[in-house]
């Protein structure tokens, strides 16, 4: 069962935490991190999982140092679906998601459509408060039977992306 929480202030800290970290964790490789998804919009209900979108100028040089994430917890997952992606999850030890990393090479289009998803909502408030709504919704059950959390919103997050890319 997913678990959508009100909007935390503290999320905001816990993601500048987190890339120190992984900053320090990946030098001499730059990387420009940003914090990214529901948790980075402020008033946002949202899975207390910090989204974190990584920008390297080669990816294949992340390779060699994704030990160096895992000596921080996370767990490589490779491109786990999406081509020309980096996919890393951290996982406390009772089994709660705490952060998702999603790193792309610098020049993916997936790093401007993550940005404006995340820009969109924070420039209007009342979109983000319709999506917010909708996602309480769906974890108090309203949703068609046998249908994901993901599936259940999916018609939203595309109506959304499609509004932050006009």
């Amino acid at each position: 069962m997913e678990r959508v929480v009100p909007y935390d202030p503290g999320w905001a800290e816990a993601f500048i935490v987190e890339a120190d970290a992984l900053r320090a964790a990946l030098q001499p490789l730059a990387v420009t991190l940003h914090h990214m998804g529901s948790t980075a919009v402020r008033g946002l209900p949202a899975k207390p999982i910090i989204g974190i979108l990584g920008v390297v100028d080669c990816l294949d040089a992340l390779d060699p140092a994704s030990g160096r994430l895992t000596d921080l917890g996370y767990e490589a997952m490779g491109a786990f679906g999406i081509e020309g992606r980096r996919y890393f999850r951290k996982t406390r030890t009772e089994g709660v998601r705490t952060h998702h990393l999603h790193v792309y090479q610098d020049g993916s289009p997936q790093i401007p459509r993550h940005l404006a998803f995340r820009d969109y909502l924070r420039a209007f408030p009342e979109r983000a408060a319709a999506y917010g709504a909708l996602k309480i919704a769906i974890v108090s059950g309203d949703h068609p039977p046998g249908t994901t959390y993901a599936e259940a919103k999916a018609g939203m997050v595309t109506l959304l992306k499609a509004e932050a890319a006009a």
